[in-house]
């Protein structure tokens, strides 16, 4: 059981596993889709995705974009990745062990990102204003946020009830948080539902978002 917020324990041991789900993989697929008819990557584009994981949306926005620095706190999941990136010869994809949730600018020679996206990840952090707020210091001026996640939901999704996780989001509650951080809530869009039996043996419908933020002018 998982009962400390953003623990890598649990994804190091499904990592060797992780691609094996189809519905994960069709979610990722959906997710990558949704950022490149949305966003529109360019080849100028530094990137930055956060809870990468074995980078099954890394791998497709990748040859749309300068580079990727893909940024994971499971050392296992970003080995998975890394096994990708060899076997395939990629070039503009770095991998990072790092806690973005306690990190900060500073760790990046970089400096500021044009896009910043993740899928699935921001549920499992604990403080998302403050979390937000760092990730809009490391957004290049006008540069993009996208979040894809899920929308509120009725706490049983997760199936170890003790893992600590934000049962989803309310769009407008998002879409303030945002604001408070120097950005601006451009978009939410229903991207993928997924239809899983939950804990308590019901099948049940957990739609997913896409949301789109850029970073305020200063």
């Amino acid at each position: 059981m998982n009962d400390i917020w953003n623990s890598p324990d649990k994804f190091n041991r499904e990592a060797s596993k992780w691609d094996e789900n189809p519905q994960r993989r069709a979610l990722a697929l959906s997710v990558s889709q949704a950022i490149i008819t949305t966003i529109k990557p360019e080849k100028n584009m530094n990137a930055l995705e956060f809870g990468c994981g074995t980078g099954l949306v890394t791998l497709e926005i990748a040859p749309l974009v300068k580079k990727i620095s893909a940024v994971d706190t499971s050392i296992e999941m970003l080995a998975v990745l890394q096994d990708k990136i060899n076997a395939s010869g990629i070039t503009n994809i770095e991998t990072r062990s790092l806690n973005l949730s306690s990190s900060s600018e500073s760790d990046f020679p970089e400096k500021s990102f044009d896009l910043i996206y993740s899928s699935m990840t921001l549920h499992h952090i604990d403080d998302t204003a403050g979390f937000l707020n760092r990730i809009s210091i490391l957004l290049s001026p006008g540069g993009i946020l996208t979040i894809a996640d899920l929308d509120l939901e009725d706490g049983m999704f997760h199936d170890d009830p003790l893992e600590k996780v934000h049962h989803g989001f309310e769009r407008r509650e998002l879409a303030a948080l945002f604001y408070d951080a120097g950005l601006q809530a451009l978009s939410f869009e229903t991207i993928y539902t997924i239809n899983k039996t939950n804990r308590s043996g019901a099948t049940a419908a957990y739609p997913v978002f896409l949301s789109v933020a850029s970073r305020l002018s200063v």
